[in-house]
């Protein structure tokens, strides 16, 4: 068996594993960060779950890294792996991509490819939105001259944030948070310019059908 079918195999049985991984950091993550009158039994249980998330997440991506035979180039093909195993808040997107691999296996998607793209855009934006506010609310909450001081805040903030609208009613003030903030402005420009070119390329074809079936001659 050859790299790329031990390559292709590998990710096969991943897929699954992965995907449920994802899950079990964002709920951990967010357990953590909203209930913070648990015992301190449940915050270790729970931190040890998101640790453990990225040992899995870690793992992976060596063993495609040595499966692959790409040596250093790997870190450039798969960049987008590179940043997710660096930052946990991309991880939840994960999910996306395995439910994709899902209904590739099942045959064909349901839907279209202008359609899948709107869709798994939107899946992306809110599980990146949640997981940018949690870390976000973590971050700000205890601050000083902070001004996001409840979830709903970070929540309103995350939402504006992510549709580039930035009201400026809530600023992140802390070094952390501002990190995350840059990360989910690049994050939002980046998905809301994908809806935004599928819905245009959507929009071109339907006018060149409109136009096509106006050029054909009428049936006698």
């Amino acid at each position: 068996m050859d790299d790329d079918s031990r390559l292709k195999d590998w990710e096969q049985r991943t897929d699954m594993p992965l995907g449920i991984a994802s899950l079990v950091f964002l709920g951990s993550y967010a357990v953590h960060v909203l209930e913070p009158d648990l015992p301190e039994a449940v915050h270790v249980l729970l931190l040890s779950l998101t640790y453990l998330t990225w040992a899995m997440f870690a793992v992976d991506y060596a063993v495609r890294w040595r499966l692959s035979g790409a040596g250093p180039g790997f870190v450039r093909r798969h960049w987008l792996d590179t940043v997710v195993l660096v930052l946990p808040l991309l991880r939840p997107v994960r999910v996306v991509r395995t439910y994709e691999a899902m209904q590739r296996r099942h045959g064909e998607p349901r839907m279209g490819l202008h359609a899948r793209v709107a869709a798994y855009s939107a899946l992306s934006i809110s599980l990146l939105g949640f997981s940018g506010a949690l870390a976000v609310y973590q971050a700000e909450r205890s601050a000083p001259n902070a001004t996001i001081r409840t979830f709903g805040d970070s929540l309103w903030w995350t939402c504006s944030t992510l549709s580039t609208v930035g009201y400026g009613d809530y600023v992140p003030v802390t070094t952390l948070g501002r990190f995350i903030a840059v990360g989910l402005m690049a994050c939002g420009l980046a998905l809301l310019g994908t809806v935004t070119g599928s819905f245009s390329s959507w929009m071109l074809q339907r006018f060149d059908l409109g136009e096509d079936e106006n050029k054909r001659p009428p049936r006698k």
